[in-house]
């Protein structure tokens, strides 16, 4: 879609809402000052950091689900003629021909059928759309209005400096945190970043491995699920990779963030 963002925003007369920004977000369309400006929010605002948290969790089974697919043989000649071209070539050759790019081409439609549900929520634009060749795929599911009205609270883990390393997003039901960090450099040494819960009064327990570079979800064993409550902390520290989980922390603490509410 060569149509930048804000000019869609402009057609419409009003800015998009915070739930369709977030999701703009976690699909990596917006342009450099937006995605800047989005990220700052993401440090400053629960709120919005709490609903890039459910994009990511909802996007990220959809990415999964695009297979490599084999064109049928009337594609390059469909291709040519809409060029205005002779259908049949003489000798073709070249990146038309090679399988590989078909199979990215494949994987970039499916990616941009998910795309194109974040924008289905703005209703129709006036700008046409092209010809395009498709590779079906299966048809996710969209959450209903009521499950996206429902915005989980999200927890704040940040430094002594009150600079944010992640925000945590709770699923006590289902025994879920999903973690969504602010990027940042692998440490020197070899070290991974290890999460924990620390229930009130008592010893923290590991969660294991959390990333400093991309959303992830973390399952929660259901016998210490009880202790995804208010007044329990989330705490990452920096850890060797051996080992892991480990009975007890010996590395520094990372960031850290008492969990308010469920």
């Amino acid at each position: 879609m060569s149509t930048p963002i804000d000019r869609i925003d402009d057609d419409h007369g009003a800015p998009p809402s915070d739930d369709v920004r977030a999701g703009e977000y976690v699909l990596g369309v917006l342009d450099a000052q937006s995605h800047a400006q989005a990220q700052a929010r993401i440090a400053s605002d629960r709120g919005f950091a709490g609903l890039v948290a459910q994009w990511d969790e909802r996007f990220s089974p959809w990415m999964t689900r695009a297979q490599p697919v084999t064109p049928s043989a009337h594609v390059w000649p469909r291709i040519r003629t809409e060029l205005g071209w002779a259908s049949v070539a003489s000798t073709p050759s070249g990146l038309w021909n090679n399988a590989g790019f078909w199979r990215g081409a494949t994987a970039l439609a499916a990616a941009a059928s998910v795309a194109a549900i974040v924008f289905g929520l703005r209703g129709p634009t006036p700008v046409p759309v092209p010809p395009q060749v498709v590779v079906q795929q299966p048809a996710p599911q969209i959450p209903t209005q009521t499950e996206e009205a429902v915005a989980r609270p999200v927890t704040v883990l940040a430094s002594d400096d009150g600079t944010t390393g992640w925000i945590a997003s709770i699923d006590a039901s289902k025994g879920k945190v999903m973690m969504v960090p602010v990027p940042r450099p692998a440490d020197a040494g070899g070290k991974v970043d290890e999460l924990w819960i620390i229930p009130e009064g008592q010893a923290p327990i590991s969660l294991g491995f959390v990333s400093n570079e991309k959303a992830h979800s973390i399952d929660v064993p259901e016998a210490i699920r009880a202790v995804l409550v208010a007044g329990s902390t989330l705490a990452v520290t920096l850890e060797a990779q051996e080992g892991m989980p480990h009975a007890a922390p010996a590395g520094p603490i990372v960031a850290k963030g008492a969990i308010v509410t469920i």
